[in-house]
Protein backbone atom coordinates (compact mmCIF):
# COMPACT_ATOMS: atom_id res chain seq x y z
CA UNK A 1 0.00 0.00 0.00
CA UNK A 2 1.16 3.74 -1.17
CA UNK A 3 2.27 5.82 1.75
CA UNK A 4 0.63 9.10 1.83
CA UNK A 5 2.02 12.40 1.61
CA UNK A 6 0.74 14.43 4.45
CA UNK A 7 1.69 17.74 2.68
CA UNK A 8 -1.06 16.93 0.22
CA UNK A 9 -4.58 17.93 0.47
CA UNK A 10 -6.92 15.99 1.90
CA UNK A 11 -4.07 13.87 3.36
CA UNK A 12 -5.22 12.10 7.15
CA UNK A 13 -1.93 12.05 8.24
CA UNK A 14 -0.38 14.44 10.64
CA UNK A 15 2.66 16.29 9.36
CA UNK A 16 5.99 15.62 11.08
CA UNK A 17 6.81 17.03 14.28
CA UNK A 18 9.97 19.58 13.90
CA UNK A 19 12.45 18.47 16.13
CA UNK A 20 13.06 20.15 19.49
CA UNK A 21 15.92 22.40 20.14
CA UNK A 22 18.39 20.59 22.23
CA UNK A 23 18.74 21.79 26.21
CA UNK A 24 22.36 22.41 27.98
CA UNK A 25 22.31 19.24 28.83
CA UNK A 26 21.88 17.39 25.70
CA UNK A 27 24.38 19.72 24.38
CA UNK A 28 26.64 18.56 26.74
CA UNK A 29 26.59 14.56 27.48
CA UNK A 30 28.40 14.00 24.13
CA UNK A 31 30.79 16.77 24.18
CA UNK A 32 31.42 15.70 27.63
CA UNK A 33 31.61 12.18 27.06
CA UNK A 34 34.12 12.67 23.61
CA UNK A 35 36.51 14.60 25.91
CA UNK A 36 36.66 12.19 28.52
CA UNK A 37 37.35 9.09 26.14
CA UNK A 38 39.48 10.89 24.04
CA UNK A 39 41.51 11.82 27.58
CA UNK A 40 41.44 7.87 28.84
CA UNK A 41 42.42 6.72 25.04
CA UNK A 42 45.36 9.15 25.58
CA UNK A 43 46.00 7.79 29.05
CA UNK A 44 45.97 4.43 28.50
CA UNK A 45 47.45 4.54 25.18
CA UNK A 46 49.96 7.08 24.45
CA UNK A 47 51.10 8.03 20.90
CA UNK A 48 49.14 5.19 19.96
CA UNK A 49 45.82 6.29 20.81
CA UNK A 50 45.36 7.46 16.94
CA UNK A 51 45.61 3.89 16.05
CA UNK A 52 42.16 3.23 17.10
CA UNK A 53 41.23 4.08 20.68
CA UNK A 54 40.27 7.39 19.54
CA UNK A 55 38.47 6.00 16.57
CA UNK A 56 36.05 4.21 18.82
CA UNK A 57 35.98 7.14 21.15
CA UNK A 58 34.36 8.92 18.40
CA UNK A 59 32.04 6.58 17.30
CA UNK A 60 30.62 6.15 21.04
CA UNK A 61 30.32 9.37 21.27
CA UNK A 62 28.33 10.06 17.71
CA UNK A 63 25.90 7.36 19.05
CA UNK A 64 25.29 9.64 22.30
CA UNK A 65 24.53 12.49 19.72
CA UNK A 66 22.44 10.07 17.80
CA UNK A 67 20.19 9.03 20.80
CA UNK A 68 19.81 12.85 21.82
CA UNK A 69 19.27 14.10 18.12
CA UNK A 70 16.39 11.03 17.98
CA UNK A 71 15.23 12.12 21.59
CA UNK A 72 14.52 15.45 20.37
CA UNK A 73 12.52 14.67 17.45
CA UNK A 74 14.99 14.24 14.59
CA UNK A 75 13.91 10.79 12.18
CA UNK A 76 16.62 8.25 12.06
CA UNK A 77 16.75 8.63 8.30
CA UNK A 78 17.61 12.28 8.55
CA UNK A 79 20.09 11.38 10.98
CA UNK A 80 21.76 8.51 9.31
CA UNK A 81 21.58 10.65 5.81
CA UNK A 82 23.79 13.61 8.10
CA UNK A 83 26.11 11.25 9.06
CA UNK A 84 26.34 9.67 5.54
CA UNK A 85 26.38 12.90 4.13
CA UNK A 86 29.38 13.74 6.55
CA UNK A 87 31.45 10.92 5.40
CA UNK A 88 30.92 12.17 1.92
CA UNK A 89 32.27 15.49 2.35
CA UNK A 90 35.65 13.52 3.48
CA UNK A 91 35.84 11.62 0.76
CA UNK A 92 38.14 14.29 -1.39
CA UNK A 93 40.32 14.67 1.69
CA UNK A 94 40.75 10.53 1.68
CA UNK A 95 41.50 10.32 -1.73
CA UNK A 96 44.43 13.01 -1.75
CA UNK A 97 45.73 11.38 1.37
CA UNK A 98 45.68 7.57 0.06
CA UNK A 99 47.34 9.65 -3.35
CA UNK A 100 50.26 11.31 -0.68
CA UNK A 101 50.79 7.79 0.61
CA UNK A 102 51.74 6.53 -2.83
CA UNK A 103 53.73 9.54 -3.64
CA UNK A 104 55.94 8.83 -0.46
CA UNK A 105 55.84 4.93 -1.41
CA UNK A 106 58.16 5.90 -5.31
CA UNK A 107 59.64 8.79 -4.21
CA UNK A 108 61.48 6.74 -1.21
CA UNK A 109 61.62 4.45 -4.27
CA UNK A 110 62.65 6.84 -7.26
CA UNK A 111 65.22 8.84 -5.01
CA UNK A 112 63.06 12.02 -5.03
CA UNK A 113 63.40 12.20 -1.10
CA UNK A 114 66.80 11.24 -0.74
CA UNK A 115 67.34 13.79 -3.23
CA UNK A 116 66.04 16.96 -0.94
CA UNK A 117 68.29 15.24 1.80
CA UNK A 118 71.06 14.87 0.08
CA UNK A 119 70.85 18.68 -1.43
CA UNK A 120 69.39 19.91 2.05
CA UNK A 121 72.38 18.98 4.24
CA UNK A 122 74.69 21.24 1.96
CA UNK A 123 71.96 23.83 1.90
CA UNK A 124 70.49 24.00 5.59
CA UNK A 125 72.72 24.56 8.89
CA UNK A 126 71.55 23.24 12.00
CA UNK A 127 71.51 26.51 14.11
CA UNK A 128 68.87 27.78 11.50
CA UNK A 129 66.88 25.18 10.13
CA UNK A 130 63.80 25.36 12.06
CA UNK A 131 63.29 28.92 11.12
CA UNK A 132 64.82 27.88 7.40
CA UNK A 133 62.04 25.33 6.94
CA UNK A 134 59.42 27.76 8.09
CA UNK A 135 59.97 30.04 5.88
CA UNK A 136 60.80 28.17 2.87
CA UNK A 137 56.89 26.24 3.43
CA UNK A 138 55.74 29.96 4.02
CA UNK A 139 56.81 31.14 0.41
CA UNK A 140 55.61 27.60 -1.05
CA UNK A 141 52.43 27.71 0.57
CA UNK A 142 51.78 31.14 0.14
CA UNK A 143 52.63 30.54 -3.85
CA UNK A 144 50.42 28.10 -4.57
CA UNK A 145 47.70 28.08 -1.65
CA UNK A 146 48.29 24.74 -0.44
CA UNK A 147 49.20 23.68 3.17
CA UNK A 148 48.95 20.04 2.25
CA UNK A 149 50.99 20.14 -1.12
CA UNK A 150 53.95 21.77 1.52
CA UNK A 151 53.79 19.22 3.90
CA UNK A 152 53.69 16.50 1.84
CA UNK A 153 56.27 17.03 0.05
CA UNK A 154 58.75 19.35 0.79
CA UNK A 155 57.56 18.61 4.72
CA UNK A 156 59.14 15.12 3.60
CA UNK A 157 62.42 16.07 2.58
CA UNK A 158 62.62 18.35 5.97
CA UNK A 159 61.57 15.51 7.95
CA UNK A 160 64.46 13.59 6.68
CA UNK A 161 67.34 16.28 6.75
CA UNK A 162 65.99 16.99 10.68
CA UNK A 163 66.71 12.69 10.96
CA UNK A 164 69.65 13.00 9.35
CA UNK A 165 71.16 16.00 11.52
CA UNK A 166 69.62 14.89 14.48
CA UNK A 167 67.41 17.33 15.25
CA UNK A 168 63.88 17.54 16.62
CA UNK A 169 61.39 15.92 14.53
CA UNK A 170 58.77 17.36 16.78
CA UNK A 171 60.18 21.11 15.93
CA UNK A 172 60.66 20.45 12.69
CA UNK A 173 57.24 19.09 12.27
CA UNK A 174 55.81 22.20 13.96
CA UNK A 175 58.21 24.75 11.50
CA UNK A 176 56.69 23.09 8.57
CA UNK A 177 53.14 23.41 9.80
CA UNK A 178 53.47 26.96 10.55
CA UNK A 179 55.01 28.01 7.29
CA UNK A 180 52.48 26.34 5.60
CA UNK A 181 49.67 27.47 7.29
CA UNK A 182 50.97 31.01 7.18
CA UNK A 183 50.68 30.66 2.95
CA UNK A 184 47.30 28.43 3.53
CA UNK A 185 45.89 31.93 5.72
CA UNK A 186 47.12 34.31 3.37
CA UNK A 187 47.37 33.16 -0.41
CA UNK A 188 43.93 34.10 -2.42
CA UNK A 189 44.56 30.50 -4.21
CA UNK A 190 44.08 28.94 -0.73
CA UNK A 191 40.09 27.63 -0.22
CA UNK A 192 40.20 28.13 2.99
CA UNK A 193 40.50 31.72 2.82
CA UNK A 194 37.67 31.55 0.20
CA UNK A 195 35.38 29.62 2.37
CA UNK A 196 35.98 31.98 5.15
CA UNK A 197 34.99 35.22 2.46
CA UNK A 198 32.21 33.22 1.50
CA UNK A 199 30.63 32.14 4.61
CA UNK A 200 31.07 35.74 6.28
CA UNK A 201 30.18 37.68 2.82
CA UNK A 202 33.36 39.62 2.66
CA UNK A 203 35.61 40.31 -0.43
CA UNK A 204 39.00 37.80 -1.05
CA UNK A 205 41.43 41.10 -1.45
CA UNK A 206 39.98 43.15 1.74
CA UNK A 207 40.32 39.43 3.22
CA UNK A 208 44.19 38.79 2.90
CA UNK A 209 45.14 42.27 3.50
CA UNK A 210 43.62 42.47 7.05
CA UNK A 211 44.76 38.24 7.62
CA UNK A 212 48.36 39.93 6.70
CA UNK A 213 47.98 42.10 9.78
CA UNK A 214 47.92 39.28 12.23
CA UNK A 215 49.68 36.12 10.27
CA UNK A 216 52.65 38.25 9.76
CA UNK A 217 53.69 39.17 13.29
CA UNK A 218 52.73 35.90 13.68
CA UNK A 219 55.00 34.66 11.69
CA UNK A 220 58.12 36.86 12.02
CA UNK A 221 57.46 35.86 15.95
CA UNK A 222 57.42 32.28 15.33
CA UNK A 223 60.83 32.37 13.39
CA UNK A 224 62.44 34.44 15.99
CA UNK A 225 61.35 31.40 18.25
CA UNK A 226 62.60 28.84 15.74
CA UNK A 227 65.93 30.17 15.73
CA UNK A 228 66.13 30.49 19.16
CA UNK A 229 65.79 26.63 19.47
CA UNK A 230 68.03 26.01 16.63
CA UNK A 231 71.19 23.88 17.48
CA UNK A 232 74.38 26.01 17.93
CA UNK A 233 76.83 25.57 16.11
CA UNK A 234 78.07 23.94 12.53
CA UNK A 235 77.27 20.73 10.85
CA UNK A 236 79.69 18.86 9.19
CA UNK A 237 77.39 16.86 6.44
CA UNK A 238 80.14 15.61 5.05
CA UNK A 239 80.28 12.16 6.32
CA UNK A 240 76.45 11.80 5.94
CA UNK A 241 76.85 13.08 1.92
CA UNK A 242 79.95 10.43 1.50
CA UNK A 243 77.52 7.28 3.06
CA UNK A 244 74.35 8.74 0.61
CA UNK A 245 76.72 8.80 -2.35
CA UNK A 246 77.84 5.51 -1.87
CA UNK A 247 74.69 3.92 -1.78
CA UNK A 248 72.57 5.98 -3.78
CA UNK A 249 73.40 8.28 -7.44
CA UNK A 250 71.93 10.99 -6.92
CA UNK A 251 71.49 13.74 -9.59
CA UNK A 252 68.74 16.39 -10.49
CA UNK A 253 66.30 14.54 -12.72
CA UNK A 254 65.34 13.05 -9.00
CA UNK A 255 63.60 16.29 -8.76
CA UNK A 256 61.08 15.94 -11.21
CA UNK A 257 58.50 14.58 -9.85
CA UNK A 258 58.29 17.36 -6.94
CA UNK A 259 58.70 19.87 -9.87
CA UNK A 260 55.78 18.11 -11.43
CA UNK A 261 53.36 18.60 -8.55
CA UNK A 262 53.97 22.06 -8.02
CA UNK A 263 53.70 22.95 -12.12
CA UNK A 264 50.37 21.48 -11.63
CA UNK A 265 49.07 22.95 -8.63
CA UNK A 266 50.06 26.30 -10.30
CA UNK A 267 47.75 24.81 -13.05
CA UNK A 268 44.62 24.58 -10.62
CA UNK A 269 44.73 20.77 -11.45
CA UNK A 270 42.63 19.03 -8.71
CA UNK A 271 44.89 17.66 -5.93
CA UNK A 272 44.09 14.31 -6.38
CA UNK A 273 45.58 13.96 -9.80
CA UNK A 274 48.68 16.40 -9.19
CA UNK A 275 49.59 14.33 -6.55
CA UNK A 276 48.81 10.93 -7.98
CA UNK A 277 50.64 12.20 -10.88
CA UNK A 278 53.79 13.18 -8.89
CA UNK A 279 53.39 9.42 -7.37
CA UNK A 280 53.06 8.01 -11.26
CA UNK A 281 56.24 10.06 -12.29
CA UNK A 282 58.55 9.01 -8.92
CA UNK A 283 57.24 5.41 -10.14
CA UNK A 284 58.67 5.93 -13.63
CA UNK A 285 61.69 7.92 -12.83
CA UNK A 286 62.82 4.52 -10.13
CA UNK A 287 62.22 2.15 -13.52
CA UNK A 288 64.28 4.34 -15.87
CA UNK A 289 67.36 5.40 -13.44
CA UNK A 290 67.32 2.46 -10.66
CA UNK A 291 65.90 -0.26 -12.41
CA UNK A 292 68.25 -2.78 -10.25
CA UNK A 293 66.62 -1.39 -7.15
CA UNK A 294 62.76 -1.99 -8.26
CA UNK A 295 64.31 -5.42 -9.27
CA UNK A 296 65.33 -5.95 -6.33
CA UNK A 297 62.09 -5.10 -4.46
CA UNK A 298 60.01 -6.72 -6.81
CA UNK A 299 61.81 -10.08 -5.85
CA UNK A 300 60.17 -11.66 -8.57
CA UNK A 301 62.83 -13.53 -10.81
CA UNK A 302 60.26 -16.03 -12.32
CA UNK A 303 58.68 -13.79 -14.26
CA UNK A 304 59.96 -11.12 -17.29
CA UNK A 305 61.80 -8.38 -16.60
CA UNK A 306 59.41 -5.79 -17.55
CA UNK A 307 56.09 -7.36 -15.76
CA UNK A 308 58.96 -7.54 -12.50
CA UNK A 309 59.71 -3.58 -12.76
CA UNK A 310 55.57 -2.63 -13.18
CA UNK A 311 55.26 -5.00 -9.92
CA UNK A 312 58.11 -2.99 -7.78
CA UNK A 313 56.24 0.37 -8.78
CA UNK A 314 53.16 -1.14 -8.40
CA UNK A 315 53.85 -2.00 -4.94
CA UNK A 316 55.57 0.75 -3.59
CA UNK A 317 52.23 2.61 -4.77
CA UNK A 318 50.49 0.34 -2.64
CA UNK A 319 52.38 -0.70 -0.05
CA UNK A 320 55.56 1.33 0.06
CA UNK A 321 58.79 0.96 -0.56
CA UNK A 322 61.26 -1.45 2.21
CA UNK A 323 64.99 -0.21 1.34
CA UNK A 324 67.65 -3.13 2.11
CA UNK A 325 70.85 -1.17 1.96
CA UNK A 326 72.08 -2.54 4.86
CA UNK A 327 72.59 1.29 6.16
CA UNK A 328 69.95 1.35 9.56
CA UNK A 329 69.71 5.19 9.15
CA UNK A 330 68.97 5.20 5.77
CA UNK A 331 66.96 1.79 5.55
CA UNK A 332 64.89 3.46 8.18
CA UNK A 333 64.29 6.97 6.29
CA UNK A 334 63.45 4.93 3.24
CA UNK A 335 60.76 2.26 4.27
CA UNK A 336 57.64 4.52 4.46
CA UNK A 337 54.88 4.51 1.77
CA UNK A 338 52.35 3.17 0.01
CA UNK A 339 48.81 4.06 0.21
CA UNK A 340 48.15 1.11 2.79
CA UNK A 341 49.92 2.89 5.15
CA UNK A 342 47.16 5.74 5.15
CA UNK A 343 44.41 3.64 6.46
CA UNK A 344 44.42 4.11 9.76
CA UNK A 345 44.05 7.79 9.24
CA UNK A 346 41.62 7.51 6.91
CA UNK A 347 39.67 5.49 9.81
CA UNK A 348 40.06 8.54 12.20
CA UNK A 349 38.71 10.78 9.29
CA UNK A 350 35.56 8.71 8.81
CA UNK A 351 34.47 8.19 12.39
CA UNK A 352 35.57 11.86 12.76
CA UNK A 353 33.50 13.31 9.93
CA UNK A 354 30.36 11.06 11.29
CA UNK A 355 30.52 12.33 14.70
CA UNK A 356 30.56 16.33 13.45
CA UNK A 357 27.80 15.61 11.17
CA UNK A 358 25.68 14.11 13.56
CA UNK A 359 26.68 17.30 16.31
CA UNK A 360 26.16 19.77 13.85
CA UNK A 361 23.04 18.53 12.26
CA UNK A 362 21.38 18.22 15.83
CA UNK A 363 22.62 21.81 16.59
CA UNK A 364 24.51 21.01 20.08
CA UNK A 365 27.10 23.38 18.92
CA UNK A 366 24.85 25.84 18.56
CA UNK A 367 23.08 25.46 21.76
CA UNK A 368 26.41 25.46 23.61
CA UNK A 369 26.91 28.98 22.01
CA UNK A 370 24.08 31.19 22.14
CA UNK A 371 24.16 31.73 25.91
CA UNK A 372 27.52 32.75 25.66
CA UNK A 373 27.23 35.28 22.82
CA UNK A 374 24.53 37.13 24.71
CA UNK A 375 27.20 38.39 27.38
CA UNK A 376 29.90 39.28 24.59
CA UNK A 377 28.80 42.75 25.04
CA UNK A 378 32.27 44.47 23.73
CA UNK A 379 34.02 43.78 20.41
CA UNK A 380 36.74 42.26 21.79
CA UNK A 381 34.03 39.81 23.85
CA UNK A 382 31.86 39.03 20.33
CA UNK A 383 35.80 37.80 18.99
CA UNK A 384 36.57 35.94 21.68
CA UNK A 385 33.53 33.79 20.94
CA UNK A 386 33.81 33.42 17.61
CA UNK A 387 37.58 31.98 18.06
CA UNK A 388 36.14 29.62 21.04
CA UNK A 389 33.10 28.66 18.99
CA UNK A 390 35.98 28.00 15.90
CA UNK A 391 38.43 26.47 17.93
CA UNK A 392 35.33 24.48 19.62
CA UNK A 393 34.17 23.08 15.92
CA UNK A 394 37.46 21.92 15.38
CA UNK A 395 37.43 19.89 18.24
CA UNK A 396 34.00 18.34 18.24
CA UNK A 397 33.38 18.28 14.30
CA UNK A 398 36.84 17.52 13.71
CA UNK A 399 36.38 19.30 10.04
CA UNK A 400 38.45 22.38 8.83
CA UNK A 401 35.40 23.33 6.41
CA UNK A 402 32.51 23.14 9.33
CA UNK A 403 34.65 24.91 11.33
CA UNK A 404 34.79 27.66 9.17
CA UNK A 405 31.52 27.72 7.91
CA UNK A 406 29.84 27.28 11.20
CA UNK A 407 30.92 30.46 13.00
CA UNK A 408 30.72 32.77 9.71
CA UNK A 409 27.11 31.53 8.90
CA UNK A 410 26.92 31.92 12.75
CA UNK A 411 27.85 35.16 13.76
CA UNK A 412 27.54 36.99 10.07
CA UNK A 413 24.44 38.75 11.28
CA UNK A 414 25.37 39.53 14.90
CA UNK A 415 28.35 41.39 13.44
CA UNK A 416 26.21 43.26 10.96
CA UNK A 417 23.41 44.29 13.76
CA UNK A 418 26.75 45.77 15.82
CA UNK A 419 28.24 47.52 12.94
CA UNK A 420 31.10 45.24 12.03
CA UNK A 421 32.17 44.58 8.74
CA UNK A 422 32.23 41.18 7.45
CA UNK A 423 35.85 41.02 6.73
CA UNK A 424 36.81 41.50 10.21
CA UNK A 425 34.36 38.20 10.98
CA UNK A 426 36.40 36.86 7.74
CA UNK A 427 39.41 37.44 9.23
CA UNK A 428 39.05 36.08 12.62
CA UNK A 429 37.60 32.64 11.49
CA UNK A 430 40.79 32.58 9.40
CA UNK A 431 43.01 33.37 12.47
CA UNK A 432 41.25 30.89 15.04
CA UNK A 433 39.20 27.52 12.28
CA UNK A 434 42.18 27.32 9.56
CA UNK A 435 45.19 27.54 12.29
CA UNK A 436 43.94 25.14 14.78
CA UNK A 437 42.75 22.36 12.87
CA UNK A 438 46.01 20.74 12.62
CA UNK A 439 46.85 20.76 16.12
CA UNK A 440 43.85 17.99 16.97
CA UNK A 441 44.67 14.64 16.32
CA UNK A 442 41.26 13.58 15.18
CA UNK A 443 40.49 16.60 13.02
CA UNK A 444 40.79 15.63 9.52
CA UNK A 445 44.39 18.16 8.85
CA UNK A 446 45.98 16.98 12.34
CA UNK A 447 45.18 13.24 11.17
CA UNK A 448 46.78 14.13 7.62
CA UNK A 449 49.91 16.10 8.38
CA UNK A 450 50.95 13.20 11.45
CA UNK A 451 50.79 10.82 8.65
CA UNK A 452 52.70 12.55 6.21
CA UNK A 453 55.32 14.13 8.19
CA UNK A 454 55.21 10.72 10.47
CA UNK A 455 54.98 12.26 13.54
CA UNK A 456 51.43 12.63 16.21
CA UNK A 457 50.01 15.93 16.61
CA UNK A 458 50.20 15.60 20.29
CA UNK A 459 54.13 15.63 20.13
CA UNK A 460 54.48 18.26 17.48
CA UNK A 461 51.40 20.95 18.81
CA UNK A 462 53.17 22.63 21.14
CA UNK A 463 55.93 24.01 18.60
CA UNK A 464 53.33 25.01 15.89
CA UNK A 465 54.31 28.19 16.97
CA UNK A 466 52.31 30.21 14.10
CA UNK A 467 49.07 28.36 14.86
CA UNK A 468 49.35 29.23 18.84
CA UNK A 469 50.10 32.82 18.23
CA UNK A 470 47.62 33.22 15.55
CA UNK A 471 44.49 33.51 17.60
CA UNK A 472 46.02 35.04 20.55
CA UNK A 473 47.48 38.26 18.64
CA UNK A 474 43.71 38.37 16.61
CA UNK A 475 42.64 38.58 20.23
CA UNK A 476 44.69 40.75 21.84
CA UNK A 477 44.57 43.03 18.62
CA UNK A 478 40.72 43.18 19.15
CA UNK A 479 40.92 44.19 23.05
CA UNK A 480 43.27 47.05 22.16
CA UNK A 481 41.37 48.31 19.20
CA UNK A 482 43.59 47.05 16.06
CA UNK A 483 42.17 46.14 13.03
CA UNK A 484 38.31 46.60 14.06
CA UNK A 485 37.18 46.97 10.76
CA UNK A 486 33.43 48.84 10.99
CA UNK A 487 30.76 49.14 8.20
CA UNK A 488 30.48 52.69 6.63
CA UNK A 489 26.56 53.69 6.64
CA UNK A 490 27.21 56.07 4.08
CA UNK A 491 28.48 53.66 1.53
CA UNK A 492 26.71 50.64 2.66
CA UNK A 493 28.60 47.35 3.52
CA UNK A 494 31.94 48.11 1.42
CA UNK A 495 32.96 44.89 1.98
CA UNK A 496 30.70 43.20 0.04
CA UNK A 497 27.25 42.40 1.18
CA UNK A 498 25.74 41.37 -2.17
CA UNK A 499 26.68 37.76 -1.13
CA UNK A 500 24.23 35.53 -0.28
CA UNK A 501 23.33 34.58 2.73
CA UNK A 502 22.99 31.22 2.07
CA UNK A 503 26.51 29.30 1.73
CA UNK A 504 27.34 25.62 1.14
CA UNK A 505 29.99 23.46 1.54
CA UNK A 506 32.62 24.10 -1.32
CA UNK A 507 33.94 21.19 -3.67
CA UNK A 508 35.85 18.73 -2.24
CA UNK A 509 37.80 18.20 -5.84
CA UNK A 510 38.67 22.12 -5.49
CA UNK A 511 41.72 22.75 -7.63
CA UNK A 512 45.06 21.69 -6.00
CA UNK A 513 46.20 25.57 -5.61
CA UNK A 514 43.23 25.75 -3.17
CA UNK A 515 45.12 23.95 -0.54
CA UNK A 516 44.69 20.42 -1.13
CA UNK A 517 42.95 19.23 1.44
CA UNK A 518 40.72 19.37 3.00
CA UNK A 519 40.48 18.99 3.66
Amino acid sequence: MAATDPTLPGSTEEPAQPARRPSLLDALIPVGGLIVLLALSFYLYGADASQGPNQIALVFAAVLATLISFKNGRPWASIRAGAVEGVSSGLAAIFILLGVGALIGTWAMSGTILAMVYYGLQLLSPQYFYASAALICAVVATAIGSSWTVAGTIGIGLMGIAATMELSLAITAGAVISGAYFGDKTSPLSDTANLAVAAAGSEIFSHIKESLRISVPALVLALVFFALIGSPGDFDASAELTRIGDRHHITLWAFLPLLAVFVLAMLRTPPFLAIFAGALLGGVLAVVQSPDKVLEFADAPDIPQSLALLKGAWSALATGYQSSTGDPALDQLLSRGGMASMMVTVWLIMTALAFGAVVEQAGLLNRLVDPIIDKAKSVAGLVGVVIGTAIGANLLTSDQYIAIMLPGRMFRMEFKRRGLAPVLLSRVVGDSATVTSPLIPWNSCGAYMAAALGIPASNYLIYCFFNLLNPLISFLFSLIGIGIVRVNPEAGDQTGDKHSESTSLPNMEAPLGAKTGQP
